[in-house]
């Protein structure tokens, strides 16, 4: 028995039970205090929580986030950090994954005054065992699939509840749809292995390739943990995967070799069964494709042959759970339109190529892409969705660790940008600059792959030459994990109030 397998043998199943225990099995009337409330996934999970009678407060910092209204129109009291909110009577904390429970003062106190404390993963893994769970993983595209999924699920009336990374325009611009209390579906995150709390029937692997390198050092690293997400699966359970991704391919083998009673379901251009993409092209602000098990064409008005894919694992997904619902093996012809008009509807989800403004002929667009492959990969979508424009990318990489380690790869993302902007390194708390890695290090390796790289410090430092630079026919896209989509909303504030642009 290999280091990895026995490993998964033991399946952590002592903790799990533990976080089990700690989650009360009736959520009415229990007063749960949430520290770091304001996180899209803490909002959204306060969402379902409030749904089962929770009573609920909450603490973060004092920044306006778009999650306050959500919070506000729960009845959730959010106060600033202090280990005076945490009050003898409370049933339980939860907590945000960034923050450590031996330095947190609220966490600190919990701990004093004997109050069960859960991360967030911790909580969600919890929650996820009473129900017909679905997770949805990969380095690319779980928010997306996540997104489309609940989408289609909540056309075709299964009573699911579901949670993205993001708000969704499908799920009244929250993270969150609840339509029902049967399945669950959920976005589940591969850093520091949070997804191994989850308990799936089902499982979507969308991508599996080097990121988060001061967790996961090494390729093999990263996978391996993929492989015990895929193991954590009942007999009999699916794993729907990527067939054009190399590293959810070999997952899925090496998971079906410790696990060869799992149904793998392969999607992708290159995939065997109903799930093969068979055509696929962009036209008049739509993207139409059609899969080799069904006889009609789907849709989508978002741009990118990613979303293709994430699509047809969204499909392959919903179908499974109305399935399962049903008991017919075969969707209902009303299902599938239904599936079809959910597709065509939807408009995607918060910074997810997010139409911030379309004024005066110059289209601004923001987007999460963060690693190599979904720059490439968004870029080209955008290239082809939006055919004769001229697309100006402003990019701000996040992690030092990051940037270092695929410094050529970002370097080679930008080819479909006809100018590119970029800034300094977006830091995150989880490390420390080592100065072998700055901003400045990824313009001069992009500049000797693009004939048009421009470098501006601070993301606002740009304001002013895009103000005289952008002109009708423009497609301007803020991209990246850091804080540069400030810098498109300032330039669509400009434009909206009547500032100049360039001539065409």
């Amino acid at each position: 028995m290999t280091a990895l397998s026995a490993e998964i043998s033991t399946g952590y199943l002592q903790d799990f039970h533990m976080t089990e225990n700690a989650l009360p099995e009736d959520l009415a009337g229990c007063r749960i205090h949430l520290v770091g409330a304001k996180g899209t996934g803490m909002t959204a999970f306060a969402e379902i929580l409030s749904h089962f009678g929770a009573l609920l407060t909450g603490s973060d910092v004092p920044d306006v986030f778009y999650t306050d209204a959500i919070l506000d129109s729960l009845g959730v009291k959010v106060a600033s950090f202090s280990p005076g909110n945490i009050a003898p009577g409370l049933d339980l904390v939860i907590h945000s994954a960034a923050y450590d429970p031996n330095r947190h003062p609220e966490l600190v106190e919990s701990e004093r005054l004997g109050i069960p404390v859960l991360s967030y993963t911790e909580a969600l893994g919890a929650f996820s065992a009473r129900f017909d769970s679905s997770g949805i993983a990969g380095v690319h595209g779980k928010t997306t699939t996540t997104a489309l999924t609940g989408a289609m699920l909540k056309e075709i009336g299964a009573p699911a509840i579901v949670l993205a990374g993001s708000a969704v325009s499908s799920f009244g611009d929250r993270s969150t749809m609840i339509a029902g209390e049967l399945y669950f579906v959920a976005e589940t995150c591969e850093y520091r292995r949070h997804f191994l709390s989850f308990h799936p029937r089902r499982i979507v692997l969308t991508s599996v390739e080097p990121d988060h390198q001061d967790f996961f050092p090494t390729y093999e690293s990263i996978r391996d943990a993929f492989v015990e997400y895929a193991c954590r699966l009942p007999p009999g359970g699916e794993l729907i995967h990527c067939s054009d991704d190399p590293g959810a391919v070999e997952t899925a083998g090496l998971a079906m070799r410790l696990r060869p009673d799992l149904l793998l379901v392969p999607y992708g251009l290159t995939a065997t069964g109903p799930y093969r993409i068979v055509e696929c092209s962009a036209r008049d602000g739509k993207v139409s494709f059609r899969l080799s098990g069904f006889e009609d064409s789907f849709s989508l008005r978002v741009p990118g042959r990613h979303t293709v894919l994430d699509a047809a694992a969204a499909l392959a997904l919903a179908l499974s759970i109305e399935r399962d619902r049903t008991g017919n093996p075969v969707p209902a012809k009303a299902t599938l339109v239904k599936a079809a008009c959910a597709l065509e509807a939807f408009r995607g989800s918060r910074r997810r190529s997010e139409i911030i403004l379309d004024s005066r002929g110059i289209l601004i667009v923001d987007d999460y892409a963060h690693h190599p492959t979904a720059i490439r990969t968004t870029l080209a979508g955008f290239r082809e969705f939006y055919r004769g424009r001229r697309l100006i990318v402003d990019f701000m990489s996040h992690t030092y660790s990051r940037t270092k380690a695929l410094l050529d790869q970002f370097a080679e993302s930008f080819g479909d940008a006809d100018e590119v902007i970029l800034h300094k390194i977006y830091p995150s708390a989880r490390e420390s600059p080592d100065g072998s890695v700055s901003g400045r290090t990824l313009f001069e390796a992009a500049s000797r792959k693009h004939g048009n790289v421009r470098y501006f410090e601070e993301p606002m430092d740009a304001l002013d030459h895009l103000l005289a630079d952008l002109k009708p026919g423009d497609v301007f896209v803020t991209m990246g994990a850091g804080d540069n989509f400030k810098l498109g909303r300032a330039v669509a504030d400009a434009l909206a109030a009547g500032g100049e642009t360039a001539e065409p």
